[in-house]
C-alpha cells in the first residue's frame, strides 16, 4: 500500500483568498489549449501556401478568432459543467437548495455536462461569427486530453472522487475514504483520459479526415476510458448505482456520448474538406 501524499490543496494563500491546485489546474489546461489551437493554426498556415485549392481565411483572422472562441468555450465549460452536477448528480438537493446551484466553490463539476455546454456554445460562437464549427471542434478537441489530465491530477490533490476498495500494491488511503485502501482511480483517468488519448489525438492533428471526425473520435475513446475506469472509481454516495446494482452515472452517460460520437463519425465521414 502507498501513503497518499498530503499536499495542501491550496497552493498559496493571500489574506481570505486561497489559490487552490484544482483552480490552477484550470486555468494551465486553459492556457495549453490556447497555445496548441495556436500551433495548428500556424501550422496549417505554413502548408496553406502549397496547396492551390486553399481558399481558407487568413491565419491573422483565425488568430484573433481564436481569442473570442476559447472564452465562449471556457463560458460553456463552467455553466454546463455546473448544471450538469445539478441536473444529473444531486437535483433532489438542488431543488431543495436552489441557491446552493450557484455556490460552486463547494464543488460539483460534470465532465459530461461540460461537454454539453462546450459542444453549444462553440456552435453557438461559430454560426453568429460564420465560422466552420466541425474545423474549429477538431482543433480544440485535440487538446482537450490535457486539460482533463490536469483536472484529475487536481481531484487527485484534493483527495476526491477515489476509488473503490482495492488490495493492489498501490492502493492508498484516502483522507475522506474511511480507513479502507482504495484504488488512486484518478490517477488510472488522468493517464488514459489525459495522457492517452492526449497522445492518440494530437498525433492525429494533421490526417486530412472529414472535419468533425476528430471529435467523434474523442468522444469514442472518452467514453471508452471512462466505461473503463467506472469499474474502479467509487460510485457517488448520493447516487450509488444507477442501473441493475452495477452501472453508474458516469457509465450511463458516456454511453451516450458513446453512441453520439458514432453517430458523428458516420454522418460526417460524408462531408468534404474546404
Amino acid at each position: 500500500m502507498l501513503t497518499f501524499p498530503d499536499i495542501d490543496p491550496v497552493i498559496i494563500r493571500i489574506g481570505p483568498i486561497g489559490i487552490h491546485w484544482y483552480g490552477f489546474m484550470y486555468l494551465l489546461g486553459f492556457g495549453a489549449t490556447y497555445l496548441l489551437v495556436r500551433k495548428q493554426i500556424l501550422e496549417e498556415g505554413q502548408n496553406a501556401f502549397s496547396d492551390p485549392q486553399y481558399h481558407g481565411s487568413s491565419i491573422v483572422s483565425q488568430l484573433s478568432q481564436l481569442d473570442g472562441i476559447l472564452f465562449s468555450l471556457i463560458l460553456g465549460i463552467i455553466l454546463g459543467g455546473r448544471l450538469g452536477y445539478v441536473i444529473f448528480y444531486n437535483l433532489s438537493y438542488f431543488l431543495a437548495h436552489p441557491l446552493e446551484i450557484f455556490a460552486v466553490w463547494h464543488g460539483g463539476m460534470s465532465f459530461h455536462g461540460g461537454v454539453a455546454g462546450v459542444i453549444f456554445s462553440g456552435w453557438i460562437y461559430c454560426k453568429s461569427h460564420n465560422l466552420d464549427f466541425w474545423k474549429w471542434s477538431d482543433r480544440f478537441v485535440v487538446t482537450a486530453p490535457v486539460g482533463l489530465g490536469l483536472g484529475r491530477i487536481g481531484n487527485f490533490i484534493n483527495g476526491e472522487l477515489f476509488g473503490r476498495p482495492a488490495d493492489v500494491p498501490w492502493a492508498m488511503i484516502f483522507p475522506h475514504g474511511g480507513q479502507v485502501p482504495r484504488h488512486p482511480s484518478q490517477l488510472y483517468e488522468a493517464l488514459l483520459e489525459g495522457l492517452l488519448l492526449f497522445m492518440v489525438l494530437w498525433s492525429l492533428r494533421s490526417k486530412p479526415w472529414p472535419y468533425g471526425r476528430k471529435l467523434a473520435l474523442f468522444l469514442v475513446l472518452y467514453a471508452i476510458c471512462r466505461i473503463g475506469v467506472e469499474f474502479f472509481r467509487e460510485p457517488d454516495p448520493q447516487l450509488g448505482y444507477v442501473l441493475w446494482d452495477c452501472v453508474t452515472m458516469g457509465q450511463l452517460l458516456s454511453l451516450v456520448l458513446l453512441l453520439l460520437g458514432v453517430i458523428i463519425w458516420c454522418v460526417r465521414g460524408r462531408s468534404v474538406r474546404v
